[in-house]
């Protein structure tokens, strides 16, 4: 049956959502569409008076689109100030910037992106990983400044082939990491909450005596009260001087200070890094260091995940708003 609002000509009015982080046009547009978007960055006002402004206009948002891991966390306060909030979609995998007890307390309904950023973070690692084995990055720069004819060949890399690689968090992104890794003739150990069933690679419930069985580690667990600083000096000391720790899960998860200081002194023997503590700033001990490949938290991005992340935040927003099963919830 024909809405009034369509019979007399009138436009719907579209449902409201807030939005707490920067999107390309395509995919801002594509949320315009569709819903009445408040924009916070578009705004330019301080958070909080942009959530006191969203919270009196007529037919106030019932839904917020957040950056994963952003800077903005939605907990008490920030639901407070927009009582009428029923649905938080985070754009990454992680929720730790999303009180979900809260949320629960609250009737507030979580989803994430799912599944759309696993492979693309998974060949990020693998792609890091041979990256400062075979010092790929460091060895270009060489060649770049005209280095090669001056000083000869460039030291040594390691092959990949037969190291063993201990995954700290066997999800999504881990279990794809060690199916590529086991490709390439690697042993796989694994430390998460516990062990897995299904899985026949060797089980630690320690990750210091993982990490002491392992030439790599590979950071891919989500950040929690349990797993941040889960790598600390004595789980580097235990790595060892030839060992490797490519890190694609949050900064958090490694203690930055000892990190910097395993790497200076040669207690480990380098690092691939993709997330950081205090984002964007990285230490600047590492900028020089060529045993060490840093790329800016970009594990997640290509043009295809891109794509797959506009329908999956669209298909979450459409089916809230019209009261269908969420597609990847965290808490319906």
């Amino acid at each position: 049956m024909e809405s009034a609002a369509a019979a007399s000509g009138e436009r719907p009015i579209l449902p409201a959502l807030l939005l707490i982080r920067r999107l390309d046009e395509t995919f801002a547009a594509e949320l315009r569409q569709r819903f009445r978007v408040l924009d916070f960055y578009a705004s330019g006002e301080a958070l909080p008076a942009f959530l006191a402004a969203a919270a009196t206009v007529p037919d106030p948002p019932r839904a917020a689109v957040v950056m994963g891991g952003g800077a903005a966390r939605v907990d008490a306060s920030f639901l407070d100030a927009v009582p009428s909030l029923r649905f938080v979609f985070s754009t990454g995998a992680g929720v730790d910037h999303i009180d979900l007890d809260e949320c629960a307390r609250r009737g507030v309904a979580v989803a994430n992106s799912g599944r759309v950023y696993s492979a693309d973070v998974a060949d990020h690692a693998v792609g890091m990983l041979i990256d400062v084995l075979r010092r790929v990055s460091a060895a270009e720069r060489f060649v770049r400044r005209g280095l090669w004819p001056v000083r000869g060949d460039y030291p040594l890399g390691s092959k990949l082939c037969g190291k063993r690689v201990g995954i700290i968090g066997l999800g999504n992104i881990g279990s794809l990491i060690a199916k590529r890794l086991e490709a390439f003739g690697c042993v796989i150990y694994y430390n998460s909450r516990r062990p897995k069933d299904s899985i026949s690679y060797k089980y630690f419930p320690n990750v210091q005596d993982l990490a002491s069985e392992s030439d790599v580690l590979v950071v891919a667990c989500a950040l929690n009260k349990e797993t941040m600083h889960i790598v600390n000096k004595d789980v580097l000391e235990a790595l060892g001087k030839d060992g490797v720790i490519i890190n694609i899960g949050r900064g958090r998860n490694i203690d930055e200070v000892e990190l910097v200081r395993a790497l200076l002194d040669g207690t480990i023997a380098g690092a691939g890094l993709d997330v950081f503590e205090n984002e964007p700033k990285v230490p600047a001990e590492l900028l020089s260091m060529d045993n060490v490949v840093l790329t800016h938290h970009v594990a997640v991005f290509t043009s295809e995940s891109r794509s797959d992340l506009r329908n999956i935040t669209i298909g979450n927003l459409e089916a809230f708003f019209s009261g269908k099963p969420l597609l990847t919830p965290v808490l319906p």
